[in-house]
């Protein structure tokens, strides 16, 4: 690559452990550019999980990070003492106050000056044990309580305090991941993703290039609705989750949405319109051909992971209301069960047993060649709550298949007028339009002429990747930011005490 750069990417529970929308998308960008050389960070759960992706050649280097685990030894035995523990109690401070307080004096609750302090930290390995002090409970308990919080009345708990800390722990290590400085960092979604990222660009000066799919803080959002932890923790994470995301947003060089409807949250959280481009998925037209004649039996087809994101419950609730009406109609499911996600797979299959089509379900599981799970169905369906610019969607397109899909994220921008698009978690309204679908044939086969030639125009893996073969350039001949011995940043790596943290060099 020019002027000595080449690309880090890095990836939260994605490629190359996992297969999915963004696996694919990251597959499709490293081998359509074997001139540009790849160093790939994976953000795992355990570290031990196996590469599930064939990496080509230009992939130099893979490293899984683990978020979870034990502690390295070096680590656990590094703690902070005298002035230097107090001096990290201040700025612990600052940063929980920023979570939990954004609308608070922003010069004394700053969490982007915060990160940057912690991020020095993490680099010399002192991070992770200052976080585990008894200290820091009680910090927390103080700041938890303190009046004006939406968490003062909650009555916080001890085991509140130490469910939070660990949380907080393990979402902070990756601020201690270190990327060549003469890379450009690209993350390929927003949140822990950026850490690493935002530690190279703080400290650094290395260019930041982010790209989103699947909105992260919505769907972190989503998520702490059901989860089991009690309102102070889950006030304490989703602040940080926010923060994150905005500070993401207003650090990265470029940020490189895969559709319009993500380029307007952006916006909203703080991203400058000019340093924004979208980006579309894209797909190889060749790969994905022309499905030819429908099957013989109405059948939908459903092609995705198994996972809560993708709402599968209102998919089976839909096709047991069309299932009255169409006896014979039967719905394929292709994809894995993801680790993790097993337990929701029996609830779908309960869900079925109690409606009564268990008989006309069938889990297909994982297919090598994914266009034959599209030519399945005379109907491509889509029932997810939240999507970035969903490659199942493209694809079935491509393969001139119409669709009925949820309006969420860039689903309304892909499909267009080629299939019909309706809201999220309204399972009749979903059956009532894919009924419609099934009794026309003529409509439908235009739908699906109409599909293939939208994507042959607007959405090819060419476009997609030449899109980022020219980003790659221009943030690869960007020059580094010179420092400025005014900056008060810049007063502060000049501190003895930053420069006693790495005595043994791994900071500087």
């Amino acid at each position: 690559m020019s002027h000595g750069r080449h690309v880090t990417m890095l990836t939260e529970g994605t490629y190359p452990h996992v297969h999915g929308g963004v696996s694919t998308w990251c597959d499709q960008l490293v081998r359509g550019m074997p001139e540009v050389d790849f160093n790939v960070i994976a953000l795992t759960g355990s570290g031990r999980e196996p590469v599930t992706w064939e990496l080509p050649r230009n992939v130099y280097r893979h490293t899984a990070f683990p978020l979870w685990g034990p502690l390295p030894s070096r680590i656990r035995r590094s703690a902070l003492r005298g002035k230097a523990h107090r001096r990290f109690t201040e700025v612990y401070e600052s940063f929980l106050l920023s979570l939990l307080d954004p609308a608070g004096d922003p010069a004394r609750h700053s969490f982007s000056e915060a990160l940057r302090e912690l991020a020095v930290l993490a680099r010399a390995g002192k991070l992770a044990p200052a976080l585990r002090s008894e200290s820091v409970l009680r910090l927390l308990m103080t700041v938890w309580t303190r009046p004006g919080l939406a968490t003062a009345d909650a009555a916080p708990t001890i085991h509140d305090a130490l469910t939070a800390t660990d949380l907080l722990e393990h979402a902070l290590r990756p601020l201690g991941v270190r990327i060549p400085p003469d890379s450009v960092a690209h993350a390929v979604s927003s949140g822990l993703a950026t850490l690493p990222a935002l530690a190279a660009k703080y400290l650094d000066g290395v260019p930041f290039l982010l790209t989103e799919h699947g909105i992260y803080l919505r769907e972190r959002y989503l998520g702490y609705r059901s989860a089991a932890q009690r309102w102070p923790v889950k006030a304490l994470m989703l602040g940080f989750y926010r923060e994150l995301n905005s500070e993401g947003y207003r650090q990265a060089d470029l940020i490189t949405p895969c559709n319009q409807y993500n380029r307007r949250w952006e916006e909203r959280g703080g991203a400058e319109s000019t340093r924004i481009r979208t980006v579309y998925n894209g797909v190889d037209p060749h790969a994905f051909p022309e499905a030819g004649p429908e099957p013989d039996v109405p059948t939908l087809s459903w092609c995705g992971r198994i996972d809560p994101i993708k709402d599968l419950e209102t998919l089976i609730r839909a096709y047991a209301f069309m299932r009255e009406e169409l006896p014979a109609l039967r719905l394929r499911l292709f994809g894995p069960v993801p680790p993790g996600c097993e337990e929701y797979k029996l609830r779908l299959e309960k869900l079925a047993a109690e409606l009564g089509v268990t008989d006309g379900i069938t889990y297909e599981g994982r297919i090598e060649q994914v266009a034959r799970a599209y030519a399945a169905g005379s109907v491509v369906m889509l029932s997810s709550i939240s999507e970035g610019f969903p490659f199942s969607i493209i694809e079935a397109m491509s393969c001139g298949r119409t669709t009925v899909s949820t309006d969420v994220g860039g689903v309304r921008e892909a499909v267009g007028d080629t299939g019909l698009v309706v809201p999220p978690r309204e399972p009749e309204t979903m059956a009532r339009a894919t009924l419609a679908l099934l009794r026309d044939d003529e409509r439908r086969a235009e739908l699906g002429r109409m599909s293939r030639k939208r994507v042959v125009e607007k959405f090819t893996l060419h476009q997609s990747v030449d899109g980022f073969r020219h980003i790659y350039r221009e943030l690869a001949g960007q020059p580094v930011l010179p420092v400025h011995a005014g900056d008060v940043w810049t007063q502060r790596l000049a501190d003895p005490w930053y420069r006693e943290l790495a005595a043994d060099g791994s900071l500087w």
